[in-house]
């Protein structure tokens, strides 16, 4: 058969087969293949049946039947398969063709393959693709990177199956995909959008936890909330979802959500947002807290064990239950702009690391539509940056920083309140932490200094001296005048 399709994916599991499908339906013929062939024949059999797709029973066979340069999707787990199907790739492929991983890969392990790859002759792109099931089939958001000579080549395929969502100015809908950088940076930012997640799911089981035991309520009730919040500054898919799971119903008529084990998963995504935060040296810390507060709740027997030697009180919040919901929103909402406000300075900080030329608006973009954080927030942040393309910080922007303002005596408000009634609330509390530190011109870490000198000669800066002159005190009289190399870490 001549060479007709236009790019192949490997993997059929929920993500791939539903890709297929998507680029199918926009015109793209297809070849779909697995290690484990006898599922392409039931792939086509069934979801793919009178679909354009081609089956194809090996690597070899999939690569006659693509068109040069052959584009082949890897949709398989991230870790060494990739590495392993890469090898095999190169032995049916051709130099000038294109591999794209568009599993949740390590981002280094991104950098690594690309370099590997082109060194062969091929071109390589590492993207994010997010949507989950539903967004792979109607329009994911999609965030690639890699060999940027590789874009062009997939750009129309890419470009056509993402999500859309409207122009602001009243244009023409846009892609949620578009470039983002060389090497790793695709799955970077993907990385980093799934640090956010974790972030704005936590938020949410806050606010939640606060309604269920300090207001005593309902799973309706607070799904009659929630329905309401997403018609506001809130409006998001975490948002909408989290007000169809309150009102779903059990077989017996009661609040599925409250038969649910309270023992939260991960699969390593937002530790990997927390490790890179630490070796850029950037405190993401209200998505630390939320990578932080599954491990917490894994800890479910030995937690039961010491509810019942710490017996909690009365965690009923006194007051208006109306007046403490516009609180409790307006805390989230706070607590949500310094969750996106640590994401895109931990970007900021990888783009100057890794030589990224990142556009933070094009990403708040490809991030408006699709994806598991899509929310009318992010059109704000692309408004930000449009404005000002070196913002250094959404909190200096105008909007953000009215945002806040208008927000801080209800957060302060419902934190204290939660910390004094044993209601757990790590992402709001941090959140706030955070902020408080980023607006105080003259923290303790000067004593901090001191203590480092102190014990270690470590030097410190004085605020009477330029920048960049280290001194060191012998505090004791005892010790000596050598000190300790200045670096950080």
């Amino acid at each position: 058969m001549e060479p007709h399709a236009d790019i192949a994916v490997v993997g059929l599991a929920v993500m791939g087969q539903n890709l297929i499908l998507n680029m199918n339906d926009h015109g793209f013929t297809v070849v779909a293949y697995n290690r484990t062939v006898s599922k392409v024949d039931e792939f086509l059999a069934q979801e793919a049946r009178g679909k354009k797709v081609v089956g194809a029973h090996s690597l070899a066979e999939m690569a006659a039947l693509l068109k040069r340069p052959r584009r082949v999707m890897l949709m398989i787990k991230a870790g060494r398969a990739v590495d392993d199907l890469i090898d095999q790739l190169l032995t049916v492929l051709e130099p000038g063709d294109i591999i794209i991983d568009g599993g949740n890969s390590l981002f280094e392990d991104t950098i690594r393959r690309t370099k590997f790859v082109e060194s062969k002759g091929l071109l390589y792109i590492g993207t994010g693709v997010s949507g989950g099931e539903e967004g792979a089939r109607h329009g994911p958001s999609i965030m690639p990177g890699g060999s940027p000579s590789a874009w062009p080549h997939v750009k129309p395929i890419f470009q056509a199956i993402a999500a859309k969502v409207a122009d602001a100015a009243g244009g023409p809908e846009q892609s949620c995909c578009d470039w983002v950088g060389e090497g790793g940076a695709g799955h970077y930012v993907k990385m980093t959008h799934n640090g956010i997640e974790y972030g704005d799911m936590q938020l949410i089981c806050e606010a939640y936890h606060i309604m269920k035991d300090g207001l005593g309520m309902t799973a309706g009730e607070m799904h009659h909330v929630f329905r309401e919040w997403n018609t506001g500054e809130l409006e998001s898919y975490l948002i909408e979802i989290t007000r169809d799971i309150l009102a779903k119903t059990d077989d017996d008529g009661t609040p599925l959500v409250d038969k649910i084990l309270d023992t939260a998963g991960q699969k390593g995504t937002g530790k990997w947002t927390v490790i890179s935060s630490q070796e850029l040296g950037i405190p993401i810390t209200l998505i630390a807290e939320a990578v932080y507060s599954r491990c917490v709740s894994a800890l479910k027997d030995q937690r039961v064990l010491a509810s019942k030697h710490f017996k909690q009180g009365n965690p009923k919040f006194a007051g208006d239950r109306v007046a403490w919901l516009g609180d409790i929103r307006k805390a989230l909402y706070a607590s949500k702009i310094i969750s996106y406000t640590q994401g895109y300075m931990l970007m900021r900080a990888a783009a100057q690391a890794h030589h990224w030329n990142l556009n933070y608006g094009g990403i708040a973009l490809m991030w408006r539509g699709g994806c598991i954080i899509r929310s009318v927030f992010l059109g704000e942040i692309k408004k930000a940056f449009d404005k000002n393309p070196d913002l250094t910080n959404l909190l200096l922007d105008p909007f953000f920083k009215k945002a806040i303002k208008g927000c801080v005596r209800s957060w302060r408000k419902v934190v204290s309140t939660a910390v004094k009634k044993g209601i757990p609330v790590p992402a709001l509390s941090t959140a706030l932490a955070f902020f408080d530190g980023f607006r105080n011109a003259r923290l303790p870490a000067n004593l901090l200094q001191a203590q480092r000198d102190f014990f270690g000669a470590h030097t410190y800066e004085r605020i009477d001296q330029p920048r960049g002159q280290f001194f060191h005190t012998n505090w004791t009289g005892a010790g000596g005048r050598v000190s300790s190399s200045t670096y950080s870490v």
